[in-house]
């Protein structure tokens, strides 16, 4: 494994990437540690920009990790400190999605990789750092929780490249900020700071940049040390919130409620908080 000019990993308590394996020519960084899934976008020369082959290759990671139970939660990131995601490589455009087969398939490929974050069934991270763009903005919301750095902009700069954005990335930033939020960032295609960006509920917390790795590595334990059921059944509600009456599966989310009481999980979380001690969760 080499490094790739991923300066600002490893620093104080940041997770080792050294761990991770490398996907799409090592611009897509992958692994798992200490019970976090985790996906890296080693792009930093081009702002972590993704390409086609970037987005096949961390669907693919992510969809093993989903079935993984050695796996708690999932962490996105980017590499190099200065960008989350700035969205498409639009230097490949005229190779990637120069005809409309070639937009087709790259907009399968984008959807892909978005729809297996979105419906990862543990809960998923966005750690921004710096720019998060177009489809990096689109990453982020895909995720359940977003903690970024004071430094952090946002934008989706989609009007002024007149391209098209997709009901689902629409429907998902809506469900987080409304409708008139939405139609600001896509009419006004500006850079929204990242306190402009908590205010509108796109982000969860907002630290500043020396603070984001330890704040983030509490936040993955907090979460890793949870009962797995538990999140599952929470996660799967909030997500069916978002669809049609019509389309919610009321059955299957009691059945889930229903395991959690009737799991291991649930007599081990009683005696430790009769015995006053951390829980010992399993998933089962």
């Amino acid at each position: 494994w080499q490094r790739r000019n991923c300066r600002v990993i490893g620093k104080g308590r940041d997770m080792k990437f050294s761990q991770l394996n490398e996907y799409a020519d090592g611009n897509i960084l992958a692994g798992v540690v200490d019970a976090t899934g985790h996906i890296v976008i080693n792009n930093p020369e081009r702002h972590n920009a993704v390409s086609m082959a970037m987005y096949e290759a961390a669907a693919e990671q992510v969809s093993a990790m989903a079935s993984d139970d050695d796996v708690r939660l999932l962490m996105i990131r980017g590499a190099g400190g200065k960008a989350f995601a700035s969205g498409a490589d639009i230097s490949k455009f005229e190779k990637e999605r120069n005809s409309e087969a070639q937009v087709a398939a790259y907009q399968a490929a984008t959807a892909k990789f978005y729809s297996s974050v979105f419906n990862f069934p543990k809960p998923t991270i966005a750690y921004i750092q710096g720019y998060c763009i177009g489809g990096g903005m689109a990453l982020a919301v895909a995720c359940d929780l977003r903690i970024c750095e004071d430094k952090s902009r946002f934008a989706v700069p989609a009007a002024k490249l007149g391209l098209g954005y997709g009901f689902e990335g629409v429907s998902r930033l809506n469900a987080l900020v409304g409708p008139a939020m939405v139609k600001e960032i896509f009419f006004t295609a500006r850079q929204f700071s990242a306190q402009e960006a908590y205010d509108m509920g796109l982000v969860n917390r907002v630290l500043p940049a020396h603070m984001l790795a330890s704040y983030a590595a509490d936040y993955s334990r907090r979460i890793a040390e949870n009962a797995p059921m538990t999140m599952g059944s929470i996660k799967a509600i909030t997500q069916d919130l978002q669809k049609p009456s019509a389309e919610r599966d009321l059955d299957k989310l009691a059945e889930m409620v229903k395991a959690c009481f009737d799991s291991e999980d649930y007599i081990e979380g009683r005696r430790a908080f009769m015995e006053k001690r951390k829980p010992q969760f399993k998933g089962r």
